[in-house]
């Protein structure tokens, strides 16, 4: 969806500044923030993709004012009102009223360090060829989704090179909204940045883009 998150190329908000050395939390809440995510998407109460449709879906202004981790937590809270989880009274008042909802797994502390390691395989065995091959010009569909999508709005309608097609992958536009997996080839696809923001954009840059098969058309 076209929302705060797709920022790629906006004017107007100013340099990026990155901080020197930087800490992974900037407080103590923000480690539980991240233990508190990673832990309820263990669960399978939902995919990946769900978690981050519910970020794209914070309004603007919210989404722009709040930290990184702030989002994270805004998220979770919609997920687990959203699936059953919790009631909106018991996230403002901070404790449950009821007893919990079953969910399929539990992540305990001592599984965390494998659990991290292992990641989430998102890869699927290939069932049919790939439509490109390198070398292939397309273009990135122009198409501006409501639900969610991982094709940036910057890159839509544009003429690409196909560098290397991979395998077949979930498709996060139906993954996030329980619609099944469905996977698709991926490709990485080089654009230059000429092509994406104009004559006046820097003719040495490129700027490489993971597309989902069903994104791409013959040029």
């Amino acid at each position: 969806m076209n929302g705060a998150q797709d920022l790629g190329g906006m004017m107007g908000f100013g340099p990026i500044a990155p901080e020197k050395d930087e800490s992974l939390f900037h407080a103590p809440w923000e480690r539980r923030a991240l233990a508190v995510t990673l832990a309820m998407g263990a669960t399978g109460a939902w995919p990946l993709d769900a978690g981050r449709y519910a970020r794209e879906t914070l309004p603007p202004a919210e989404y722009l004012t709040s930290s990184y981790y702030e989002i994270w937590i805004k998220a979770l809270a919609k997920l687990v009102v959203a699936r059953g989880l919790a009631s909106e009274a018991e996230l403002a008042e901070g404790r449950a009223v009821g007893p919990p909802a079953p969910v399929k797994r539990v992540l305990r502390a001592a599984d965390v360090p494998a659990a991290l390691a292992a990641g989430t395989r998102c890869d699927r065995p290939a069932t049919r060829p790939a439509r490109f091959a390198g070398g292939d010009v397309v273009r990135a569909r122009n198409e501006h989704k409501l639900t969610h999508t991982r094709l940036p709005r910057y890159a839509r309608g544009r003429l690409g090179t196909v560098v290397a097609a991979h395998t077949m992958f979930v498709l996060p536009d139906t993954n996030a909204h329980d619609e099944g997996e469905n996977p698709e080839w991926l490709y990485t696809v080089k654009f230059a940045g000429t092509e994406l923001w104009g004559p006046q954009a820097d003719p040495a840059l490129t700027v490489m883009l993971d597309l989902w098969e069903s994104y791409l058309d013959p040029a």
